[in-house]
């Protein structure tokens, strides 16, 4: 049994992780509603250019934007965005988890990495990865998802990137968080809202259509990448902060266990001195 010094020890211990888990849930508090509020200002844009962008590829040659018939070095891509640090319980496993299964219906694939930890755990197993992206910051910078995009683009395009797909962590509320995979090339044209209603619409564009699409699919790109990064950073926040809370809760329960076992500990001495002094009075009589 642990002796009383042992106890105060561990209890001291652990009551300083308590404290610093306390913290760090605040501070996750903190920046998970500014991520969320970033979040659901850019959700209906995110919608409204996928709308837009469907609305005019309908009316393009075909439903995918051409690609250079150059020889594919990559089966598929995967843009996968995790969090550059852990201590946010299992939502960068939970992406992973499904990204190894997403990646597995491929001979071949090729990784572009967004965040240390999916980078980390990747290289370890061997899978080449085209780029990473680490240390976005909290605040996630439109100028970086323009860089992610016109990386994809420009390898798209030279043909060097058949499929692109980018999996990501939505932002579902504080306690969920759920894998998504979206296909970002070739982008395919998609029914949106209304699409129903103005299918049979005939529109005039200025210059073509084609033309139209050219100059929108880069913004659409851009706009995905961006937002996919907004949802995952929100996500990690707020994964953070109900692991924070847990660690906390966890170590108040350690806390009582311990104290308890000292106070019985110290009990168990008191009552042993108590005899030791009772037999001794009694063998001196």
């Amino acid at each position: 049994m642990p002796s009383l010094r042992d106890l105060k020890r561990r209890i001291k211990s652990i009551s300083s992780t308590q404290q610093i888990t306390k913290a760090m849930k605040a501070v996750s508090a903190a920046k998970m509603q500014k991520s969320q509020d970033q979040v659901i200002s850019a959700r209906p844009y995110a919608r409204r250019i996928k709308n837009v962008l469907a609305r005019i590829s309908s009316h393009a040659e075909g439903s995918k934007l051409s690609i250079p018939s150059v020889k594919e070095k990559q089966d598929a891509v995967f843009v996968i965005v995790t969090a550059d640090r852990g201590l946010c319980g299992g939502f960068n496993g939970n992406l992973i988890r499904r990204a190894m299964q997403e990646i597995k219906k491929f001979p071949k694939v090729g990784l572009i990495c967004i965040g240390r930890k999916g980078r980390d755990f990747f290289r370890r197993r061997g899978y080449h990865i085209e780029k990473e992206f680490l240390g976005l910051g909290e605040t996630i910078q439109f100028k970086k998802a323009q860089e992610i995009a016109r990386l994809i683009i420009q390898k798209c395009m030279s043909g060097e990137f058949g499929t692109v797909y980018i999996m990501y962590s939505e932002f579902v509320n504080v306690l969920v968080q759920k894998p998504i995979m979206l296909k970002l090339w070739p982008i395919e044209a998609e029914s949106g809202e209304g699409g129903a209603k103005e299918k049979n619409l005939d529109y005039i564009f200025e210059p073509s259509a084609e033309e139209v699409l050219a100059e929108l699919l880069p913004l659409y790109l851009e706009n995905a990448v961006f937002h996919a990064l907004l949802e995952s950073k929100a996500g990690e926040h707020s994964a953070r902060m109900t692991a924070m809370d847990s660690a906390t809760r966890n170590a108040g329960d350690m806390i009582d266990s311990l104290t308890l076992a000292m106070n019985r500990a110290r009990q168990t001495a008191i009552t042993k001195e108590i005899t030791e002094i009772v037999g001794g009075a009694a063998a001196l009589e």
